[in-house]
């Protein structure tokens, strides 16, 4: 509230310093004159309504007595309708009555004019009274008065009590209109007072554009060239045809113009050279780099800046950059830029996440810029630093964390408490339950030892390390991982089934790591088949062909690469639909929905990571819960023409 007041007083001053002296002068003599004239006009209205109201409380005193005298016998006869054709009578013979009402002692009203009407005596009747003012007693000798307003204008209301023979029988609420001669009077005075007002602000007005054209003008056109001048503005002219002193001061200016021109063009080449200098040494900043100067305006702005904030079409440059920044760092950038530029700070830093043009969370650093001496800000330097590859980073670094400790701790539990028990109670227990203990240590040893052992392969994948892809032949590959299951499968019942293509051909990849992929999707497939299920492993050439990557001539376009499918194939549990996203994720198991301890959740993780990172391919699967899954993905055959073929362009 406080800042909004400011800015609203530095409006307003920097308006009246725009006017001359005499103008302000012109507006002061104004303005006083005006207010002299409407407190006269406000005294003089009031003093007639004063004096109306006077005159209407006595009126209407005198003619509610004399009304209240006249009828009080019939009210105490009870001969209403003698009542009511008098009222009728005294209601029509004068316009200064605007209602009259009769109640009786409770205050009820029994009859009215103009808006009497009789009641029906049942249930439904609405009971109408008077209300008295606080200060009414039945037994004053002079009536009370009170003063309403109405769209006509103030209405007197008087209430007299009606005796008889000294006994109170009711009241009597006599309304009387307001003296229509003191309220055309009063509104005559309003107007003339209006009129008057009006016509001393135009008289004002025409003289200040009588000033303006003769006075001001040459004035107001050499200061605007003085600001344009101090602006850097050196080709400004002032085109006046004046004579006298205006005529020398106009010509000075003009010379003084003319030969800053002149200097400015004998440095215009050094000073450009030396912005190309700045510019490009901004242009290869990493980070996004926009200059600002005290108007919030964009001087320079880079590359990086530019994409970050989607400013490629746009022209920021001479604009408030306020105007082009997305939505929540204009609520969170202006605080800071308005305390900059008022010299309260000198560095801000803040992280925001914007979703526009795509979604980033980025740092933002504010510096102020300031002159040689360090006396005056000349502008605030912004530098965007993109940022959201490293909270991603942290992000999983600590979700990876907590999913190692987490998997770390169950078996290290375990362990424990197998061993705590057999050392405790050892003597106690008997040779079969130490046999399961022990087993039981075992398992969850060789669990452990599985987790550290995938950690580290996963690690070591996603370190970044290159592997040399030479041609692989699949069939050996397959032939090993089969024969390695062969005796697990066995155990179990299941039928392991091999069905691989004759003559196919190598395909470019890693001998281990693919060995690893086919190792991770039998291991998973055998620990998902129930006895007498099967899992089969199938290889074949694909009779489709995948186009090489666009970036040659047209003729190369149409070079076509022949694939290898493999596929494993289970008879399991299968997956359901909701979890066959997250199959990949790291520490996502399935056995969790069948309640089994086995596997670590990161073999496929390994297998994606292996498959798309290494060998450029994609891994699918299809699955029906009960009846079984499918992982697949294709290989690109090896031809060692080609990859040299194509290095050679790249060398190129």
């Amino acid at each position: 509230m406080l800042a909004i007041t400011k800015t609203i007083q530095e409006a307003i001053a920097n308006w009246w310093s725009d006017f001359n002296l005499q103008t302000r002068l012109l507006a002061a003599v104004t303005l006083i004159v005006s207010l002299v004239m409407s407190g006269l006009t406000f005294w003089a209205v009031n003093t007639i309504q004063q004096d109306a109201r006077l005159n209407d409380t006595r009126f209407g005193q005198d003619l509610a007595l004399l009304l209240a005298a006249n009828v009080a016998p019939f009210l105490a006869e009870e001969n209403y309708t003698e009542i009511a054709q008098f009222s009728q009578r005294f209601y029509s013979s004068t316009s200064s009555v605007r209602y009259m009402l009769y109640g009786d002692e409770t205050g009820k009203i029994f009859f009215g004019i103009p808006f009497w009407e009789p009641e029906v005596g049942n249930s439904l009747t609405i009971k109408r009274t008077i209300e008295l003012p606080d200060n009414y007693a039945a037994d004053v000798e002079k009536p009370m008065v009170r003063h309403h307003d109405s769209p006509d204008g103030e209405v007197t209301d008087v209430f007299v009590p009606l005796k008889a023979n000294g006994k109170y029988l009711g009241v009597l609420a006599v309304g009387i209109n307001p003296n229509q001669t003191a309220v055309i009077s009063t509104n005559f005075t309003r107007d003339v007072t209006i009129a008057v007002f009006i016509s001393i602000w135009v008289m004002v007005i025409l003289g200040g554009v009588i000033n303006a054209l003769t006075i001001t003008k040459p004035i107001t056109e050499l200061l605007a060239g003085v600001k344009q001048i101090a602006a850097g503005n050196f080709k400004q002219r002032i085109e006046l045809e004046f004579s006298g002193e205006l005529k020398e001061l106009i010509s000075s200016f003009n010379e003084m113009a003319e030969r800053l021109e002149r200097y400015e063009e004998q440095n215009i080449e050094e000073l450009t050279a030396e912005k190309a200098k700045l510019e490009t040494l901004v242009s290869t900043i990493a980070d996004g780099a926009v200059l600002i100067d005290n108007d919030m305006q964009v001087i320079l702005v880079n590359p990086t800046a530019k994409m970050i904030f989607g400013w490629e079409e746009a022209e920021v440059v001479g604009n408030s950059v306020l105007d082009y920044l997305p939505p929540p760092i204009q609520l969170e950038i202006n605080r800071y830029l308005h305390e900059m530029k008022s010299g309260e700070l000198e560095r801000a830093e803040f992280r925001i996440t914007i979703n526009q043009p795509i979604r980033r969370t980025i740092r933002i650093l504010l510096t102020t810029v300031i002159n040689q001496q360090r006396e005056s800000i000349k502008g605030i330097a912004i530098t965007i630093q993109d940022i959201t590859r490293e909270v991603e980073l942290n992000e999983a670094k600590s979700q990876f964390i907590s999913n190692v400790s987490h998997e770390l701790r169950t078996p290290l539990f375990n362990i424990k408490s197998f061993i705590e028990t057999l050392h405790e109670f050892g003597e106690d227990l008997g040779i079969e339950q130490r046999q399961e203990f022990l087993q039981t240590v075992n398992n969850e040893t060789d669990r452990l030892a599985r987790l550290v052992n995938d950690v580290l392969d996963l690690s070591r994948l996603e370190s970044g390390r290159s592997y040399s892809m030479d041609g692989v032949d699949l069939a050996q590959a397959i032939e090993q991982t089969l024969r390695t299951y062969q005796l697990n499968a066995k155990d179990k019942g299941i039928e392991l089934i091999q069905d691989v293509a004759e003559n196919l051909p190598l395909v470019r990849g890693h001998y281990d790591l693919l060995l690893q992929v086919l190792a991770n999707l039998i291991g998973n497939g055998l620990k998902f088949t129930k006895a007498g299920g099967k899992v089969a492993l199938r290889a074949y050439q694909l009779r489709s062909c995948k186009p090489v990557p666009k970036g040659e001539s047209e003729s190369e376009l149409n070079i076509l690469i022949p694939r290898v499918r493999v596929e494993i194939c289970d008879t399991g549990i299968g997956i359901a639909s909701e979890d066959q996203k997250a199959i990949f994720d790291r520490f996502f198991r399935v056995e969790n929905l069948v309640h089994t301890l086995e596997g670590t959740g990161l073999g496929l993780s390994i297998v994606r990571n292996i498959l798309e990172d290494k060998h450029h391919t994609q891994v699918f699967l299809i699955s029906e819960v009960g009846i079984g899954t499918t992982f697949w993905f294709d290989l690109d055959v090896f031809e060692e023409a080609s990859i040299a073929t194509v290095e050679t362009k790249a060398s190129v």
